[in-house]
């Protein structure tokens, strides 16, 4: 995991980090901070995370962690904005 990815909209950092937090309590994780997610996501699918040196981390484990966070935050983000459209 080579480092943090750069949105598109630098700004965005911020509200994206709060999102991420606030998707993945609703999945009930307990997160408090953004860059504890992926630790409990790990914890909860069993899989051994550590602060450094994951080289030995199988890429479908780091998939499996990557796609529970970021999934369902695209999820999320659909659905408000289908709730936005039907609110128009």
């Amino acid at each position: 995991m080579a480092g943090r990815r750069k949105p598109l909209v630098p700004e965005a950092r911020e509200k994206l980090d709060q999102l991420k937090v606030e998707v993945m309590k609703k999945k009930g994780y307990h997160v408090e901070e953004p860059g504890q997610t992926k630790f409990e996501v790990a914890k909860g699918l069993g899989i051994p995370l550590k602060e450094k040196g994951n080289q030995d981390l199988s890429s479908h484990d780091a998939g499996r962690i990557g796609g529970q966070i970021g999934g369902s935050m695209v999820h999320e983000l659909i659905q408000r904005a289908k709730d936005q459209l039907d609110k128009q």
